[in-house]
C-alpha cells in the first residue's frame, strides 16, 4: 500500500490550485485599477510606475521563495503579473535601441514585462529624445559590458540630457551565430554590433578567420542584414533567429563565460529610496593638483562605496574631462547627502543623474 497520490488526484489538485491562482490574480488586478482611481482623484497622474515599489516587491518575492522554482523564474512570473496589472492603471511606452531582437529589447522585457508598448528606435540619441519629448514614458539603453567596458555614446548623452536614471537591468549575454547559410564555409561576412564582435573575437578568429567582420548599429540590425544578404551571418541573441528566419550555426560563442551587460532605464521622474539603491553622478573638477583626491575624499570619509568611475571629454574645452561615478546608496540617505554636499562645493560641474534601485539579478 502507498500513500502517494494518484495521477488523477494530482491533476485535480492542480486544477483546484489554478482556480485559486486565477482568482487571486484577478483580485490583484482589481486592486491595481482601484489604485489608479485613487491616484487620478488625488491629481497624482505622473507616477503610475514606481520603480522603488516594484523593486521592493520583487526582493520580497525572492526572499520568501522556497522552491522548487528558481529565484529568477519566480521573479519573472511576478514581473509579468505586475506588468499586466500596471497596464490596467496606465499602459507604458518604452523606447529601446532597436530593431527587434536586440539585447536591449530583452532588457526591456526583464524590467517591464510584456504588457508594455515597446518602440524600437534606431539609435541611442533617439531613445533619449523620445523620452525627453514625452512620446515614450521611459527608455532603456546599454551602459556597460563586463568584457568590453562602457558604452561611450550613452555616457555622452547625459552631458546634455535632462533625463534621470530611474533603474538598471543586468542581463546575461549569450551570443549565437545566425545565418541562412548551411555551414561555416559559405559565410563570407559576419555582421554584429562592435561590442558583440569584440566579445566573441577569439571564437571568430578560430572558426571564421577569413570572414569579413562588419560593425553595425545593433545585433538586431545584424540579423536583419544576414536574413537579406547571401553569404552573411550575424552575431545576435537567440531570439533574433525566429524573428528573422535564421538558423543557429553555433551557440554561446562569447569568449568569456558570465558575459553580462548592464542597461539603464531613463525617464523624467526622481525615484524614491527602495532600501537597496545606487546613485549616479556627473562631476568635473578644476584641473589642479589633488583635484581627483578632493573628489574622492568626501566619499571615503563618509563611508560610501564607489562601484564605478569613468572619465569622458567634457566637450567644453581641449583636455577638459568629466567623471561619471556610481556609488551605493540614495541621495536621501544621510551619509550620501552630506558627502555630495561637500563634493559639490569643490566641483566645477556637479549633477546627480539619478538614484535608483540596484538591479535584481
Amino acid at each position: 500500500m502507498t500513500d502517494k497520490p494518484t495521477l488523477q488526484e494530482l491533476r485535480e489538485r492542480i486544477d483546484a490550485l489554478d482556480l485559486e491562482i486565477q482568482a487571486l490574480i484577478s483580485a490583484r488586478a482589481t486592486c491595481a485599477q482601484q489604485v489608479a482611481e485613487v491616484k487620478i482623484a488625488q491629481g497624482d497622474q505622473a507616477d503610475f510606475y514606481r520603480p522603488e515599489r516594484e523593486a521592493e516587491i520583487l526582493r520580497r518575492v525572492r526572499e520568501r521563495n522556497t522552491g522548487p522554482l528558481e529565484d529568477a523564474e519566480i521573479t519573472r512570473l511576478f514581473r509579468e503579473i505586475m506588468s499586466a496589472c500596471l497596464a490596467l492603471e496606465r499602459p507604458l511606452s518604452i523606447g529601446y535601441l532597436g530593431p527587434e531582437g536586440t539585447f536591449t529589447q530583452a532588457a526591456v522585457l526583464k524590467q517591464f514585462g510584456h504588457s508594455v508598448e515597446m518602440r524600437a528606435l534606431p539609435d541611442i540619441d533617439v531613445v533619449f529624445r523620445e523620452v525627453e519629448s514625452g512620446d515614450c514614458n521611459y527608455g532603456v539603453v546599454p551602459i556597460e559590458n563586463s568584457t568590453e567596458g562602457v558604452v561611450n555614446h550613452t555616457l555622452d548623452m547625459f552631458l546634455r540630457s535632462p533625463l534621470r536614471i530611474c533603474g538598471e537591468v543586468s542581463l546575461r549575454i549569450e551570443l549565437y551565430l545566425l545565418s541562412r547559410e548551411p555551414a561555416f564555409d559559405t559565410v563570407k561576412r559576419v555582421y554584429a554590433h562592435q561590442q558583440a564582435l569584440a566579445q566573441c573575437r577569439e571564437w571568430l578568429d578560430a572558426n571564421l578567420p577569413r570572414a569579413e567582420r562588419v560593425a553595425v548599429s545593433s545585433n538586431g540590425e545584424a540579423a536583419r542584414r544576414a536574413a537579406q544578404e547571401p553569404g552573411s551571418a550575424a552575431v545576435a541573441a537567440e531570439a533574433a533567429a525566429e524573428l528573422y528566419g535564421l538558423t543557429r550555426l553555433a551557440s554561446r560563442i562569447e569568449d568569456e563565460p558570465g558575459n553580462t551587460t548592464r542597461f539603464l532605464v531613463i525617464g523624467r521622474q526622481a525615484v524614491a529610496p527602495s532600501g537597496q539603491d545606487k546613485t549616479s553622478l556627473l562631476i568635473s573638477m578644476k584641473n589642479q593638483p589633488g583635484a581627483l583626491y578632493r573628489m574622492l575624499e568626501p566619499m571615503a570619509r563618509h563611508g560610501l562605496s564607489m562601484t564605478r568611475i569613468e572619465s569622458r571629454p567634457s566637450r567644453r574645452g581641449i583636455w577638459d574631462y568629466v567623471f561619471f561615478v556610481d556609488i551605493e546608496g540614495h541621495v536621501e540617505d544621510a551619509p550620501v547627502a552630506t558627502a555630495l554636499k561637500e563634493l559639490e562645493e569643490h566641483a566645477s560641474l556637479f549633477k546627480v543623474l539619478g538614484s535608483y534601485p540596484r538591479a535584481i539579478l
